[in-house]
């Protein structure tokens, strides 16, 4: 496939998408959007850009790699450009999560729900696993990769039926850790989570002594994340692979 590799995270989110229509939000020199494309991952792709400088540098890439007849430019406001039947996929990358939620309330409050969501945020995901279970999504895979941070990476579906709100992925865990830590990394007791748990664990303690209230929730949390860990997998090495 004679395409650019893309870096972790990107990849990471990629590896998550499959699709006919995919349209990406932000996408800066459309890289994620020409992977699909050249990988069969995607059959046309839709690139959203707020502003005219980042999507005139998105379309001289997509001309440049030849692909400006399976790929939509377009100028707008998160989902505003998409029309419904181009809201079969959907990514977010690069961007904060509180970025993304608010993406995602201006699409809803206009009736633009996309049915796959792959989001890749730049800090915590714990306020997109709250909004997912409450907007009729169910978390069905995660990834976590190392780059400047460690970046969680999800995959988010609609569900239909009566019980939208429960997603079995958080059945049989601690809810908060499950929700700001995912339920699935915790189930494959995944060694950069591990990382993760333990860097804050060590950050939060000194602080325990005269800690806030929020602080001692967040520390709280850590440790039944780490509890829970300990009592599915006692033996499992920090270095280990995560487990599927």
């Amino acid at each position: 496939m004679d395409t650019l590799p893309l870096d972790a995270r990107l990849q990471a989110a990629a590896e998550l998408i499959r699709a006919g229509w995919h349209a990406d939000i932000g996408s800066d020199h459309a890289t994620l959007p020409i992977w699909l494309l050249k990988s069969g991952r995607a059959d046309r792709v839709i690139v959203v850009e707020k502003t005219t400088g980042p999507l005139e540098v998105a379309r001289r890439a997509v001309t440049q790699a030849g692909l400006s007849g399976r790929t939509e430019l377009r100028l707008g406001d998160g989902l505003e450009p998409l029309l419904t039947h181009e809201l079969e996929s959907v990514s977010l990358t690069g961007m904060g999560a509180r970025t993304m939620l608010g993406i995602l309330e201006r699409g809803r409050a206009a009736g633009r729900v996309p049915a796959v969501l792959v989001v890749q945020p730049n800090d915590g995901a714990g306020l997109l696993r709250s909004w997912a279970r409450t907007h009729g999504y169910r978390l069905v895979a995660e990834r976590m990769v190392s780059g400047f941070w460690r970046y969680p990476v999800l995959r988010l579906e609609r569900c239909g039926g009566p019980d939208t709100e429960h997603d079995p992925a958080y059945d049989g865990l601690p809810e908060a850790a499950a929700l700001w830590y995912g339920p699935h990394l915790l189930r494959q007791v995944h060694p950069l989570l591990v990382q993760e748990l333990r860097a804050q664990l060590s950050r939060l303690e000194p602080l325990e002594r005269h800690a806030r209230p929020q602080l001692l929730t967040d520390l709280a949390t850590v440790r039944s994340a780490l509890a829970w860990l300990k009592q599915a997998a006692p033996q499992e090495p920090d270095g280990a692979e995560p487990r599927q």
